[in-house]
């Protein structure tokens, strides 16, 4: 059964083979994902590491929960959930339409 662990406050200049060699000696690492932002390509600070047994996951949590890596302590916990995605939770209009600006250019005004 493969565990899930999250990892916060990476420095932007981490990388996802840098954690995998890291997490490597607590055990096998299924996948490493960096979250990175969609547009600039730049790391979010965090990142899941998908471990292979709840042995090897307990045991990264004990060795690097707190570790420092590239001058950050580093915060690593089993990963929550992923909640699904609804316009309410998140707070946004969805495709409701709408907006703030007018349409249909320029008002004309009548010359006489």
């Amino acid at each position: 059964m493969e565990i899930k662990l999250y990892v916060g406050n990476l420095s932007y200049a981490t990388t996802e083979d840098d954690l995998r060699d890291l997490f490597a000696q607590a055990g096998n690492v299924v996948s490493v994902t960096l979250v990175k932002d969609r547009f600039s390509g730049q790391s979010k600070g965090f990142a899941f590491v998908e471990m292979s047994a709840l042995a090897d996951s307990q045991k990264a949590i004990s060795m690097f929960n707190g570790y420092k890596l590239d001058e950050r302590e580093l915060k690593v916990s089993p990963a929550r959930p992923r909640e699904e995605s609804d316009n309410r939770q998140r707070g946004g209009r969805g495709n409701a339409g709408g907006g703030g600006f007018r349409r249909g250019g320029p008002r004309q005004t009548r010359r006489y």
